[in-house]
């Protein structure tokens, strides 16, 4: 009976040791950017799911700086065990046309492991605003070239790039003009000093709803469910093909083994199949979307590339 017993214990020594640490230790979740934003809560309403599924906490770490560069290098020089992650977004790619040279390489130095969704931009303009739809202001830039002034955030954010790619392809001559913060592009609005705006979604929806600002357009392939009424650019402009929208994903440093990639985008698809993280997401104007580490790596080289070309076209200096 003692044998047996110890042989027992001997087994269950054996299953212990074997067990992977990993799979209990926290997860750190770098996050590039300020607390309160839309990426920080997909990031917090995400990893707390994902907690969930793999019976491991998931804390994110906000770290923004240098456009992204700071949580990326992080990340990065990170040890590849899968309990770092970086909150990747259009901003991952941009600094690679952004930047003359970083710490890290885009495409090397991280392992895709799945989108977790979209959110779109819009393009608003004062309630009052005689600007009625897309076309008026495509009219009126043309009428009035070099006139007319579409407001962003910050030089080299997603929002400003869009601008610069939307002036681009309508073929207009506007005057793209940055701003630091939402806030200050939202006051720059309802005074007059600028006659548009180009922002994500989810910060200038209260304005919207509110009756302060309006939407004449969402920038990406699809009408938002949120503004079913609102065209999009393609509609608005007859800019065939116009897509841009923002995205967050998740990525671990580069050289973590496919296994635990595959358990982390497991883990990802059962949190983004929750009713409960689709209507959290859903308050946010995010759209979920899981995937592949092979389709976020297709998709992270796709946005390299066409915001590169956006920074060249537009004549803005590398950093």
């Amino acid at each position: 009976m003692k044998r047996r017993q110890l042989l027992v214990s001997l087994a269950a020594f054996g299953l212990a040791a074997h067990a992977d640490s990993r799979d209990t230790q926290p997860i750190r979740l770098v996050v590039p950017f300020g607390a309160g934003g839309v990426a920080d809560l997909t990031a917090r309403v995400v990893g707390k799911a994902m907690a969930s599924h793999l019976g491991q906490p998931v804390v994110v770490d906000n770290r923004p700086g240098a456009g992204g560069v700071v949580a990326g290098t992080m990340v990065a020089s990170a040890a590849p065990d899968g309990l770092t992650l970086l909150l990747m977004s259009n901003g991952t790619a941009v600094s690679e046309g952004l930047f003359q040279k970083l710490p890290f390489d885009t495409r090397k130095d991280f392992a895709p492991i799945s989108l977790l969704g979209y959110f779109d931009l819009a393009i608003v303009v004062p309630e009052a605003s005689p600007l009625r739809s897309l076309a008026d202001l495509v009219a009126a830039a043309k009428a009035r070239p070099g006139g007319l002034n579409i407001g962003t955030v910050n030089v080299g954010s997603t929002q400003h790039l869009s601008a610069e790619l939307f002036k681009s392809r309508a073929g207009i001559d506007v005057q793209v003009v940055p701003f630091n913060g939402t806030p200050a592009v939202v006051t720059a609005l309802r005074s007059g000093q600028i006659d548009a705006a180009v922002e994500i979604l989810s910060p200038v929806m209260p304005q919207i709803t509110g009756k302060a600002l309006r939407a004449i357009a969402v920038m990406g392939e699809r009408r938002n469910p949120a503004l079913p009424n609102v065209p999009t650019a393609a509609e608005g402009a007859g800019l065939k093909g116009f897509d841009v929208r923002s995205w967050n994903a998740l990525a671990a440093p580069g050289k973590t083994p496919r296994e635990r990639v595959d358990r982390l985008n497991r883990a990802v698809r059962a949190a983004l199949a929750s009713a409960e993280v689709q209507q959290q997401l859903a308050t946010l104007n995010v759209q979920p979307r899981a995937g592949t580490p092979e389709e976020l790596a297709a998709l992270l080289d796709s946005e390299i590339r066409r915001w590169s070309g956006v920074i060249a076209a537009a004549g803005i200096p590398r950093q």
